[in-house]
C-alpha cells in the first residue's frame, strides 16, 4: 500500500471550510479513483494547518491520479484557502495496524 501526504497551510479561520470542501467534494471524487483505499484529514485548528493522508493500492495508482490531473483538480477546489503552496510527499506504508 502507498500513502500520499499533503501538508496544507491555510488562511486564518478557513480550516472548517477546507474540511467541508474535502468532505463534500474531494472525498466523493477520490472514491471513484482506481486504487483509492481511503483517507484521513488531520487538523490543527489553532495553527490553521492540515494534513491529508490518502491511501492507494500502489504507488503507480497514486501516480496515475496525478497523471490524469485528478490530484490537481482537487487542489483547485480549495486553492483560495491556502496561505502557502501545499507540500506533497509519498510513502510506502511499512506498518499498518487498525
Amino acid at each position: 500500500m502507498y500513502a500520499r501526504v499533503t501538508i496544507l497551510s491555510l488562511k486564518k479561520g478557513t480550516a472548517a471550510e477546507a474540511i467541508r470542501i474535502y468532505s463534500d467534494s474531494i472525498l466523493p471524487a477520490a472514491k471513484k479513483q482506481k486504487g483509492y483505499r481511503g483517507s484521513y484529514v488531520l487538523a490543527d485548528w489553532e495553527a490553521d494547518k492540515g494534513i491529508t493522508l490518502t491511501f492507494w493500492d500502489s504507488e503507480g495508482e497514486a501516480q496515475a491520479s496525478e497523471d490524469n490531473r485528478f490530484y490537481q483538480e482537487q487542489l483547485v477546489k480549495a486553492m483560495h484557502l491556502f496561505a502557502a503552496p501545499p507540500i506533497r510527499e509519498g510513502y510506502e506504508v511499512a506498518v499498518e495496524n487498525r
